[in-house]
């Protein structure tokens, strides 16, 4: 038992399961070798920025040490809160970063097969994005699936995996390369996207923290750092409720500035158009010769 979370405890409770270690060779491995090799052989499309190979390798690698870490440990046996950050770099950090990384000529080839297309587009509508996002988020954190996933190694790796794969539908409309399943989303779009997604995050994040500990394991878990059950839950009900929206208040801030300049360009055009059609006008009546 570990009353503490020390410099030890850090360097040594790290996962080594051999299907964690090999999906994150696989996964980075097939993504360089699809935008490299691949992309030369095949022709598929232009060469992706550094700046987004490197978002999607730092995303994926952030999903990796999330759940190799010790954070894992911490999370599976000692402390909610530890959990709930695990989940926010997953869905906040972790897969944001690897949509970015996609470039639009990637999914192309898939996307040719009607059935893969229909799918597609079915997954990535706005309101089937935000549905999927909630109610996984919410499914998860149902104490008797909590609890169940904490002693069940297969729904725990179902619970991470699904934590990543709605984090990716759900930044795709944001963050997301025109594929040609829909159009993107307007800057006016994006912001309610962003209102109407915070509401059942902030709802949650809310009852967990004004709840009693609702987590049978983490109730005689040892008390590492120091933090009783109730103190724990409700940390990890803040890091949801106050950190998620910090999160999403200061994006939904830089898409309205991105609006507003929009707005300013759009009316100063505007302005310029009317002024040389004025003074079009104007020389057209001035360069008429008198009958």
């Amino acid at each position: 038992m570990h009353n503490n979370a020390g410099l030890t405890f850090w360097l040594t409770h790290w996962n080594w399961d051999v299907f964690l270690v090999g999906g994150i060779i696989l996964v980075t491995g097939s993504y360089l070798y699809a935008i490299g090799p691949l992309r030369r052989k095949y022709q598929l499309g232009p060469q992706v920025p550094f700046s987004r190979a490197l978002a999607f390798l730092l995303g994926a690698d952030i999903c990796f040490l999330a759940l190799f870490s010790a954070l894992d440990t911490l999370a599976d046996t000692y402390l909610f809160s530890a959990h709930m950050l695990q989940h926010m770099l997953l869905c906040f950090v972790g897969a944001p970063l690897m949509v970015l990384g996609i470039p639009a000529w990637l999914l192309q080839p898939l996307l040719r097969y009607r059935p893969i297309f229909a799918t597609w587009k079915m997954l990535t509508y706005p309101i089937v994005t935000s549905l999927l996002f909630s109610a996984n988020l919410w499914l998860w954190h149902a104490p008797l699936l909590y609890n169940a996933a904490l002693f069940n190694v297969r729904l725990h790796i179902l619970s991470h995996l699904l934590y990543i794969v709605t984090g990716m539908l759900f930044w795709w409309p944001l963050l997301g390369p025109v594929d040609g399943a829909w159009p993107p989303l307007s800057l006016g779009g994006k912001l309610a996207y962003l209102f109407f997604n915070d509401m059942p995050m902030v709802l949650l994040g809310a009852g967990l923290t004004l709840m009693p500990p609702l987590y049978t394991p983490y109730l005689n878990a040892p008390r590492i750092l120091g933090l009783a059950p109730d103190v724990d839950q409700q940390l990890g009900g803040l890091l949801m409720w106050i950190v998620g929206s910090i999160f999403f208040v200061v994006l939904a801030s830089i898409i309205f500035l991105r609006w507003m300049l929009q707005q300013e360009k759009a009316e100063n055009m505007s302005r310029l158009e009317e002024q040389a059609s004025a003074e079009e006008a104007l020389q057209q009546t001035f360069s008429r010769k008198p009958a």
